[in-house]
């Protein structure tokens, strides 16, 4: 079996790959944590310039994101009817998962992927190659923002390919 993560949902592959099952991981514009790393760890120093996600103030421990500003952080290269749809039909994360720390990173025993997408507003660019250099996986550059698997779900199905052909289940 192989897991793709996208943004915080790297995270939790990166723990959950360590089931046996698991033989690969395909990180998508993700967090791809190390030992004793969280999501909101890998996000509080951005890099200088780095634009800030519009995180609106945790409601009863849940966060969202500015409905207003969703669509030039997260979906800048998502037709904008679709981008507005998904700004509205967000589903909160909570504020203690960002901030859960890595047991044993999967990525340091199983082969991993990862697509940069190379205009993010959400996970700067720069953090997403340092993560992919530093799991050694194989990395795909893309243009897009965050939600690449909707401006670019051909490149993105391609990677998830490339990774099925990569391992052995």
């Amino acid at each position: 079996m192989i897991l793709v993560g996208h943004s915080h949902r790297g995270v939790v592959i990166t723990e959950a790959g360590n089931d046996p099952k698991v033989v690969g991981l395909v990180y998508i514009a993700a967090f791809a944590p190390d030992k004793g790393e969280s999501g909101a760890g890998l996000i509080k120093d951005p890099p200088p310039g780095a634009p800030v996600p519009p995180i609106i103030p945790p409601q009863a421990g849940y966060l969202f994101l500015d409905r207003e500003k969703f669509r030039a952080s997260f979906a800048a290269d998502v037709e904008a009817g679709k981008a507005e749809f998904m700004a509205g039909s967000q589903v909160p994360w909570g504020v203690e998962a960002l901030n859960g720390a890595i047991g044993q990173p999967a990525w340091k025993t199983k082969p991993s992927w990862y697509l940069v997408a190379t205009d993010d507003k959400m996970i700067p660019p720069p953090v997403q190659r340092a993560m992919s250099k530093r799991e050694g996986a194989t990395v795909l550059e893309v243009p897009g923002g965050h939600a690449v698997y909707v401006s670019q779900p051909t490149a993105v199905a391609a990677l998830i390919a490339k990774a099925a052909k990569g391992v052995k289940e």
